[in-house]
């Protein structure tokens, strides 16, 4: 996901747009650019790498003046190269574009601007969206043109692009304007006292100001210093609320961790607490969630689907077995990237609930909007507020995780699991399948989540010590079952992402189905053996996998003995309620792996080819 950064106002453009990408690192890039107006010109500077790169361009070479767009960038169309970095210009280098997003009939539009005489200076589909408004302005036949008449160039270009953009916009024919664009990428407007900001992610701009507007799909915003206007795509005005950032610039940054990920890690146990927070109360009703669901409604559900993609996914895997055994709800659990390509058989007795960090998953989106036209009633499950998957689905729930700035989901992830075991349980008694009493134990147990959370997180000394015996392994085999047998797809996915370790997770009864013949003494295999129903036969497992020479590290219960004499290590955790091991023991995981990768040499907060939201197909 490509970042974008925009200013105006009276101070300095340079440093304000390169502090804001600074900000955006997170979401991945593999090259940058600034484009500053001054004195009747657009003044460029881009490079190729980290922004580290950009920053020494600009130290023996600095750009003035107080209106730009900054940009980080994916390469999709053409190779990573200073020529096809963004910011993007017309013919004349008199307008400049930055762009997040596919413009999917760039081939046929680039071919009808090259039969009119532009000339094209890079290989991305987004240059198009330059020369577009540059032809538009030709078409204009007053002598002597206005602003509402560029407005008007932009507006007409919009309508010719298809797929999906989030658009910084300016020109050196009104100085004094920025435009930005959005359809299906995410995109906010920053509100400042006599200046104001264009940013695809918040952090870019929570130094500055926590006012932001949230644009909607298919809006435009129309930007000067003294403030901010907004029109549709087919140019009806648009009233937008101000929202106020809740969380501070601090908690943007690493606060004195090495990585932002280890510094997510630790915040665990505020960020469940915080998704818990004024909906589940010791006396009284005890759950009180604000969802617009009554008990007629829960009992009328004829089935749950769960839609999702990769760590969010498994989410939606551990949540299925709550909601068949807590609330004996048939459920069913879909790739989004997939699903949206199915007949989805959803309708008005059916409850899709759509789960997303970021709220822009563009699969993800794709597939509630199709469930929204079968009549289905929709659920958003979201960390992000006011994002698209926010905005469009009947009812949101948010995890108040704060900002998760590693591209590897830590928090956000055991913030979703709180989220959607809160929903379980809600269901469950409004079904009438959780009496009070069962109702106040869980509520008890689920108080308790944060404190044990935080026992796990001591873990980390211990864990950093069993990583540097199995760091320079190839391959990795994580077993679980049952309720655990998501977190060993997650376990995996986390060394993968981070460490560049093959890793395979698996349901621990499907081993001798395959995995098997992988197991020799050089294969580590990380198993989750907590108590549950399912302890004995996991043992089996794990005896199964010893038998073959393969190398166990043990995610066990404390006060579990056993298991020590048949892992070559074995990590304890809190002796929890089985319902509550999968976030649990999703957290020494997630320490295995960040232990792992560091000790690798491993760029933990942005791996390679990895952005944090996937807002293209």
């Amino acid at each position: 996901m490509c970042g974008i950064v925009g200013y105006i106002g009276n101070q300095g453009a340079e440093k304000i747009l390169l502090n804001g990408l600074k900000r955006l690192e997170y979401r991945g890039y593999d090259s940058s650019g600034l484009a500053i107006l001054a004195n009747g010109k657009i003044q460029l500077r881009r490079s190729v790498g980290k922004l580290s790169n950009l920053e020494n361009a600009l130290n023996k070479d600095p750009l003035t003046g107080n209106v730009g767009l900054g940009h980080t960038r994916w390469a999709t169309h053409g190779a990573p190269s200073a020529e096809n970095a963004h910011p993007h210009t017309d013919c004349k280098d008199e307008i400049v574009v930055v762009h997040n997003g596919i413009i999917e009939n760039y081939l046929a539009l680039k071919s009808e601007l090259q039969k009119k005489g532009h000339v094209f200076a890079s290989e991305t589909d987004t240059e198009i969206i330059a020369h577009l408004i540059e032809g538009q302005w030709k078409l204009v036949k007053s002598r002597h043109k206005k602003e509402k008449d560029f407005i008007e160039a932009v507006r007409k270009t919009l309508l010719r692009l298809e797929g999906a953009y989030a658009l910084g916009v300016a020109t050196t024919h009104f100085p004094e304007l920025l435009i930005a664009a959005r359809k299906d990428c995410p995109l906010s407007v920053g509100i400042g006292e006599g200046e104001n900001f264009i940013a695809s992610d918040v952090p870019a701009i929570i130094s500055h100001t926590r006012k932001t507007i949230s644009m909607g799909q298919k809006e435009i915003a129309l930007i000067r210093k003294e403030g901010v206007e907004c029109i549709s795509l087919e140019g009806k005005s648009i009233k937008k609320a101000v929202t106020q950032v809740s969380w501070d610039p601090v908690q943007a940054e690493k606060s004195g961790y090495q990585h932002f990920m280890l510094k997510e890690i630790m915040e665990q146990p505020t960020a469940i607490q915080d998704t818990l927070r004024g909906r589940i109360f010791r006396t009284g009703g005890g759950l009180q969630l604000n969802l617009a669901f009554d008990g007629a409604f829960a009992k009328s559900l004829s089935k749950i689907t769960l839609v999702a993609c990769g760590t969010s996914y498994h989410s939606a895997l551990v949540a299925r077995f709550w909601f068949e055994s807590i609330a004996k709800l048939p459920c069913q659990v879909e790739i989004a990237s997939e699903y949206r390509y199915r007949q989805n058989f959803l309708n008005r007795k059916d409850l899709a609930i759509y789960i997303s960090q970021s709220g822009e998953t563009a699969d993800t989106l794709a597939a509630l909007r199709q469930a929204k036209a079968s009549g289905a009633l929709t659920l958003a499950i979201c960390n992000v507020l006011g994002s698209t998957i926010t905005a469009e689905a009947d009812h949101t729930f948010y995890t108040h995780c704060g900002p998760e700035i590693g591209v590897a989901s830590t928090k956000a992830f055991t913030g979703q699991l709180t989220a959607l075991l809160l929903l379980a349980v809600q269901f469950g008694h409004m079904r009438g399948e959780l009496s009070q009493e069962a109702l106040k134990k869980m509520i008890q147990q689920l108080l308790k989540l944060p404190g044990w959370t935080r026992k796990c997180l001591d873990l980390t000394g211990e864990i950093e010590n069993v990583a540097k015996l199995y760091n320079r392994k190839s391959h990795f085999l994580y077993l679980g079952r049952h309720l655990n047998y998501p977190i060993a797809l997650e376990g995996a996915l986390k060394l993968k992402e981070i460490s560049y370790i093959h890793a395979e997770g698996y349901p621990a009864g499907e081993m001798k189905h395959g995995p098997i013949a992988l197991i020799d003494e050089t294969m580590p295999i990380v198993v989750l053996v907590t108590r549950s129903e399912v302890y004995a036969k996991i043992r089996s497992n794990i005896e199964e996998a010893k038998a073959r020479g393969g190398r166990l590290i043990a995610i066990a219960t404390q006060g579990d003995r056993t298991i020590a004499s048949q892992a070559d290590q074995t990590i304890y955790v809190p002796n929890v309620p089985e319902f509550l091991t999968p976030i649990i023991n999703s957290i020494p995981l997630q320490l295995i792996a960040y232990h792992i990768a560091v000790q690798r040499g491993c760029d933990v907060d942005q791996p390679r080819n990895l952005a944090k939201s996937v807002t293209v197909e």
